[in-house]
């Protein structure tokens, strides 16, 4: 096997070929002076397994995997496994108003022209996933979130909508504490008081858990209103950091005690690596091709 990572994810890309005992290759990608994107694998030929970690946001790492893609293939790559951490679309992925486009279905079409199975992380909407024309998984970052925060002395894990509540009671029953969602009730026309729907959480020290975090403004509200409830800390985590314009420093400079993302997105807090699950998955994926061989 060998892994190729992209430029929008190589160090989950190095870190994931350590753990697989692999081959690891950089993908040299620049730009010429009117902004097309220019992509080189080193080397002759792949003759293997590949496996191509790239995110597909924004858009130019679109056009960067797509190019890797054709490389690796022309190159005699024998399979060609894509590990997107970070799918971008994801959220377009039905009809809102008349004229617009299926955007997931679009970019999943496209993406499965050159490549035998895919891998997403914690992809916004599943349903995406049978858009792919070759087998399709999306894996989950719980384990990693729960795994890094396991010694961190957190009592209870919250969601910031019960949309995702299912996130915070995997957290939680993998570090062994309780679980909840926050909820909004309107207090009068212009006040919203944010809370955990059934759980106190003065004097506890709380892990808020998302999958996509942009420009954070629910969980800055959510955060005060914790604190004022008596919250003795609260910390954050998600699996993309999007973090548009300057979120990054309105969350760590404010109430929030510790903020982190996963790798899938990189960062000056993607502190959370996601690498031994992807590795996981990819050892699955080999063994059941080798067991239909046999």
């Amino acid at each position: 096997m060998i892994v190729i990572g992209g430029s929008s994810s190589r160090d989950l890309a190095k870190e994931l070929a350590m753990i697989l005992e692999c081959k690891c290759i950089l993908a040299s990608s620049t730009r010429f002076p009117d902004g097309e994107c220019y992509t080189r694998i080193e080397g002759e030929t792949l003759n293997d397994d590949v496996v191509i970690v790239q995110n597909t946001y924004p858009d130019q790492n679109l056009i960067e995997m797509f190019l890797i893609q054709d490389a690796a293939k022309r190159m005699g790559a024998k399979s060609i496994t894509l590990v997107i951490p970070y799918f971008g679309y994801a959220r377009q992925d039905r009809i809102f108003k008349p004229g617009e486009p299926e955007s997931a279905k679009v970019m999943a079409k496209h993406l499965s022209i050159a490549c035998d199975r895919v891998i997403t992380i914690d992809i916004h909407k599943e349903t995406v996933l049978k858009n792919f024309k070759c087998p399709a998984t999306d894996i989950k970052a719980s384990g990693a979130i729960a795994e890094y925060f396991a010694d961190k002395g957190i009592d209870i894990v919250l969601a910031p909508d019960e949309g995702a509540a299912e996130r915070a009671r995997d957290v939680g029953e993998r570090m062994g504490v309780p679980h909840d969602h926050l909820e909004k009730v309107r207090l009068s026309g212009t006040e919203v008081r944010i809370a955990p729907a059934k759980m106190d959480c003065r004097g506890k020290n709380v892990l808020i858990v998302d999958d996509i975090i942009a420009t954070g403004g629910t969980i800055m509200a959510a955060t005060i209103q914790l604190k004022e409830a008596g919250a003795q800390s609260v910390s954050v985590a998600c699996t993309h950091g999007v973090f548009t314009g300057d979120s990054i420093q309105r969350l760590t400079g404010g109430n929030i005690d510790a903020l982190l993302c996963c790798n899938t997105l990189e960062s000056k807090v993607s502190n959370i690596s996601v690498a031994s699950t992807v590795a996981e998955e990819l050892r699955k994926g080999k063994k059941k091709r080798l067991l239909r061989k046999s």
